[in-house]
């Protein structure tokens, strides 16, 4: 018999997302789906995930172990957003009442706006100030049911401000219940003071910036924005050498408004992941289905630049590619941080099934970080990440649109969101 402190008991549906991790193709579609579903968790650890019958046969609850009634809830495993923009300063409300009135998002960048905007003021803020911003964040995307969120720099494009954006992730994650996984992005943008000699600010990521990130333990992946008018497939080459050279896995937010043969460099230099593909090619598509870099899918950005244009997400999954999808949480161009609604955008308007978007926002996005083995699915040894929500069944998840269905959410094994509302860890 095994023994366990924490027990959810009788859910109406348990969705395990168990059978291995990545997902493709058909198994997409395979959440796990299990009825009357009990879990057990000791020290954080899953040590059972199945049917009641199974729970009596071979678990043991300790005594004074807790219990969390599942009845009449869903129950799945903690979302993973991979791909935030989490510490960042100011906002870009004024740019967004001029998009209303027909400006696009490159226009905006031509004119200093954009990404620029928020560089001047996170370069402006304070250690301390990033530090309480990303603790609020992290709080609203908690009450969504996120419990790892991967988070970029790329605000600061300096070697002072990106470090800043990095430390700040590093502090906010000590004082959070939610997993913080930190990925340098120093190659967002290029900043005003070297719009004319861009060579030069490539050679201080490569020479400087990047070897002193990765001396100092900030980040795990570097992240490049490899677009026209920003990297061009040449510069994120290099850039993407020089990252992996220095020890860090790759990241490339790729094709998101023109196809440069973003997607297909980064199946090549085995990235762990290509993003947005918005605008990816057909040779793309079978790159990415033919590799190990997961596909993560941002449907909030085409949502929020009101574009019609959107990521060919039913293409990929036939395809054979990993697909994970993440809300893209940034000041300009998807200011969402609700996984339940990516969720829903992903039903909606990437024409996926409900089960697809759910393993899309839990075990592919664990891959989509490298956190498969220890979240995204609820297992036995994988930690105590279970949200419970208040709908009938999982399919209702997508059917009762724009609102939050997450009621409980059970982080390492201790509950954090009570009935809708932020509890300390007991």
């Amino acid at each position: 018999m095994t023994s366990a402190d924490l027990v959810v008991a009788g859910c109406r549906e348990l969705l395990t997302g168990g059978g291995g991790l990545p997902k493709r193709g058909r198994a997409l579609g395979d959440v796990g789906l299990v009825e009357n579903g009990w879990v057990a968790s000791s020290k954080g650890v899953i040590v059972y995930a199945g049917n009641e019958d199974g729970f009596m046969a071979g678990v043991v609850p300790e005594p004074g172990a807790a219990t969390v009634d599942g009845r009449g809830l869903v129950a799945l495993p903690g979302f993973v957003d991979a791909h935030t923009h989490l510490p960042f300063a100011g906002d870009r409300a004024r740019e967004f009442g001029l998009r209303i009135r027909g400006w696009t998002y490159q226009q905006l960048a031509e004119r200093g706006m954009g990404i620029q905007t928020t560089v001047k003021a996170t370069r402006a803020a304070s250690l301390d100030d990033l530090v309480a911003l990303s603790l609020k964040r992290l709080d609203r995307m908690l009450l969504g049911g996120t419990t790892t969120v991967e988070a970029k720099s790329g605000y600061g494009l300096n070697l002072e401000d990106e470090t800043k954006q990095l430390e700040a992730l590093r502090d906010a994650a000590a004082l959070h219940p939610v997993d913080v996984v930190p990925t340098f992005m120093g190659a967002h943008e290029v900043p005003p003071e070297y719009r004319d000699k861009r060579e030069d600010y490539i050679g201080l990521l490569i020479e400087t910036i990047i070897p002193e990130v990765k001396k100092r333990g900030l980040a795990e992946f570097f992240d490049i924005f490899s677009e026209p008018g920003v990297f061009s497939i040449e510069e994120t080459r290099r850039l993407v050498e020089a990252a992996k050279a220095a020890g860090f896995r790759i990241k490339v937010h790729a094709d998101e408004f023109v196809s440069q043969g973003g997607a297909e460099l980064a199946a090549e230099v085995g990235a762990v992941s290509a993003e947005h593909l918005i605008a990816v090619s057909d040779e793309g598509i079978a790159r990415l289905a033919a590799s190990d870099t997961a596909a993560v899918l941002l449907p909030g950005v085409s949502f929020f630049l009101m574009m019609t244009k959107r990521a060919p997400a039913r293409r990929l999954i036939d395809a054979g590619a990993v697909v994970a999808l993440a809300t893209d949480f940034n000041p300009g161009s998807s200011h969402l941080c609700s996984m339940p609604f990516v969720l829903q955008l992903g039903v909606f308007t990437l024409g996926m099934t409900v089960e697809e978007a759910i393993n899309a926002c839990t075990g592919n996005a664990a891959y989509a970080v490298r956190r498969h083995e220890t979240v995204g699915s609820l297992e036995p040894g994988k930690k105590m990440d279970v949200l419970l929500c208040d709908v009938p069944d999982h399919v209702s998840l997508a059917y009762e649109a724009g609102r939050n269905p997450v009621r409980t959410v059970i982080k390492n094994g201790k509950v954090v969101v009570e009935d809708g509302r932020r509890v300390a860890a007991g």
